[in-house]
């Protein structure tokens, strides 16, 4: 009998004060799947100081991580650029642990950071994998003894487009012409990534690599290396967060790659406790059966005043489905609307 999964962006859980209040709208929904991941960008953590408002972190008070118990969010990935830290880190596992809500992404070591969470329903084994490519460069990437995130190490070059390649570049004969920016993922890192990946696989049915990176509304070079390595590896689906924007979405050997889902519950922003604005993020969902994945949808989600996650009629968000559409269309992707889903085609 096929099994359901539900996969989400962002969750920053910092200012909520009911913990009833964040997911009320989306619990009946969560509840309905055998898997619930989300990726949690926040730390539960009180600063034994206080806190400053110049010297902020995503720090959440632990009581709210009720939030992800009463969402029945059942797994979350902590590899990202605001679990930084090594008594936030601490403190933020400790909660987690207490809550009885397992986590993949950082810990008290690189081991740790690297281990995979694995949920277990109706005979059906789903292991989940996170890293971040996006992350401070001192004491924050885990180490074979110091507390971190694990990580898979981004490169960039600046190369002269000597040779014209893309139409919108102007000729190399021009003063002024800007650099093409090229990315790239680290190879041993890289490899460690797809060493884990399979050694998981060999554990489960279904593998899920959940990915932090990013910059604005594109999908670099690196991202699309990273996401086909994890696929290559044993992975049957790749999602990725970081931006806070609904990226495209590609098929890669029949399996989903979803670039960005951007925000699921983030109603406040950095140190200056400002509210980030109206913003629109995706709700995956992927039907399971045996070892594959037979079926990938995904809808659109947004925030209210009271800072409740929405399910958006897709009546209501003809533009975004347009403009997410136009973008995955440079990979062949391929939609198809059914009431206020949109059903990602996985076979060509």
């Amino acid at each position: 009998m096929p099994q359901t999964m539900l996969l989400t962006g962002d969750v920053n859980l910092m200012n909520v004060t009911d913990p009833g209040v964040p997911f009320r709208l989306v619990a009946p929904i969560f509840k309905t799947s055998d898997f619930v991941f989300s990726n949690l960008e926040c730390c539960f953590y009180d600063p034994p100081g206080g806190r400053a408002v110049e010297n902020e972190g995503f720090f959440a008070a632990p009581a709210t991580g009720d939030a992800l118990r009463l969402a029945g969010i059942q797994a979350v990935g902590i590899a990202n650029n605001v679990n930084y830290g090594e008594a936030a880190i601490k403190a933020s596992i400790a909660r987690l642990d207490e809550l009885g809500i397992p986590h993949t992404g950082a810990g008290v070591n690189r081991d740790a950071a690297r281990a995979p969470v694995i949920l277990e329903h109706g005979g059906l084994r789903v292991g989940f994998l996170q890293r971040t490519s996006v992350y401070w460069p001192t004491n924050h990437e885990a180490g074979a003894n110091a507390t971190g995130v694990a990580v898979i190490r981004g490169h960039t070059a600046y190369q002269l487009p000597l040779h014209k390649t893309r139409v919108e570049i102007p000729p190399a004969n021009r003063p002024g012409i800007p650099p093409v920016i090229v990315t790239w993922a680290d190879p041993q890192y890289l490899q460690w990534f797809k060493d884990d990946i399979a050694a998981l696989r060999a554990r489960c049915d279904i593998v899920v690599a959940s990915c932090h990176w990013g910059l604005h509304q594109e999908v670099l070079a690196y991202m699309t290396e990273i996401a086909h390595a994890a696929i290559d590896a044993g992975a049957e689906v790749v999602i990725g967060h970081g931006p806070h924007y609904s990226l495209p979405v590609e098929v890669y050997k029949g399996k989903p790659v979803f670039y960005g889902l951007g925000s699921f519950s983030f109603h406040t922003g950095h140190h200056d406790g400002m509210g980030v604005g109206d913003w629109v993020g995706m709700l995956a969902g992927v039907t399971l059966e045996g070892r594959a994945v037979a079926g990938a949808k995904f809808r659109f989600v947004r925030h209210n005043a009271a800072n409740e996650t929405v399910p958006c009629a897709l009546a209501n968000e003809r533009a975004a489905l347009e403009d997410i559409a136009k973008h995955s269309a440079s990979f062949g992707t391929k939609f198809t609307p059914q009431g206020d889903q949109v059903l990602v085609e996985l076979k060509g």
